[in-house]
């Protein structure tokens, strides 16, 4: 029997002790017995009564109890079917929609850090842990910059047509000179205008291949090496960004589930290929939530995902936020403020232009 079929034949009393089980649960971490459930139902039961539910729940497969003798803790099946059926989502804050906007620089086109600034107010917010999934950028190239920082360190800028800026720091090959950079900036700005970064990519090997002899070999290097810090195997991990992770491992002290959420951060970190997360809300709009094992990419950690995609002007997904944290989860509170934030970004990039 699928969840709305259960749900609904459940009747008013079991319905009662599993909604009131799910929220003390979410509330505290803590399992529910019979007997502090009697004083807080609306109909005067007895706690044998209680129990004879509880069991019903349990063999249904919605509660389980940890220990023996101790209350009920709903299992994944049943916060399925709570969140599905009975979660009552609140609206966002005055407070947390202040803290949330506040991250918005107004003259500031820079997108990464605007969208780093975001996830760690959504991380701050909601006490879990935030991606953040940045748009790929593919608008056309209007202007490329080098800046040295120090000797082994330089800024590489590139301005795109629709306004938005991407700085990203490299160490820049030995023995560059400021008129080495600005020769490898005025080739890169006389073959980039009009290309998108793939596009560019193509162009600057054919480039440098015909024309080799038009750079000298410190502006060539300077190119491959400012170029490479967007081309290389390491750059589609960079579009995620994830904040608030020791949000995530200061909610418990048990050895084995510290350990699974250091792997699940591990394998964030080091993920080449994030099409699974965006994968995640290729079913349209509105926010989606992953309990436990019903998420691949989390449910070694037991992890609930609330995830939400957000688009540009024309209506395309062009990338996501999401919070993580406990099974536990907040839901009621926390699901509008990731449709919230994913709303905010999705405005933010459009109106960038």
């Amino acid at each position: 029997m699928d969840q709305e079929n259960l749900l609904s034949q459940m009747n008013d009393r079991s319905r009662e002790v599993f909604q009131q089980i799910v929220e003390s649960y979410l509330l505290t971490g803590d399992p529910v017995g019979s007997r502090s459930l009697t004083r807080t139902l609306s109909e005067k039961v007895s706690a044998a009564t209680v129990r004879n539910v509880m069991q019903d729940l349990e063999y249904l497969g919605l509660l389980d109890s940890p220990h023996v003798s101790a209350g009920r803790i709903p299992t994944q099946a049943g916060l399925r079917m709570f969140v599905d059926g009975l979660l009552e989502v609140g609206d966002v804050t005055p407070e947390d929609r202040e803290t949330l906007e506040s991250t918005m620089g107004s003259n500031d086109r820079e997108v990464s850090g605007m969208l780093d600034r975001i996830g760690s107010a959504l991380s701050g917010v909601t006490q879990g842990a935030s991606l953040v999934l940045a748009p790929k950028q593919e608008a056309p190239i209007k202007h490329i910059e080098f800046v040295s920082l120090a000797a082994d360190r330089a800024l590489v800028v590139l301005v795109f047509a629709d306004g938005q800026v991407e700085n990203r720091v490299f160490t820049p090959p030995i023995g560059q000179t400021p008129s080495s950079m600005r020769e490898a900036a005025n080739f890169l700005n006389s073959i980039a205008v009009g290309l998108t970064i793939s596009e560019l990519r193509t162009r600057i090997t054919h480039e440098i291949k015909t024309h080799r002899q038009e750079i000298d070999v410190l502006a060539q290097d300077l190119v491959a090496a400012g170029f490479a810090v967007w081309e290389n195997e390491g750059t589609q991990s960079e579009r995620l960004i994830v904040r608030g992770r020791s949000n995530l491992l200061g909610e418990t002290e048990d050895v084995e589930t510290l350990d699974r959420v250091r792997a699940l951060f591990d394998d964030l970190e080091r993920k080449r290929d994030i099409a699974e997360f965006l994968e995640l809300t290729d079913e349209g709009e509105g926010v989606r939530i992953f309990i436990g094992s019903e998420n691949k990419l989390f449910s070694l950690s037991g992890s609930s995902l609330v995830v939400s995609p957000y688009m540009n002007s024309d209506r395309k997904i062009i990338g996501a936020v999401g919070v993580i944290g406990p099974t536990r989860l907040n839901y009621g509170r926390i699901v509008p403020i990731v449709n919230y934030t994913a709303q905010m970004v999705g405005k933010l990039i459009s109106d960038g232009g």
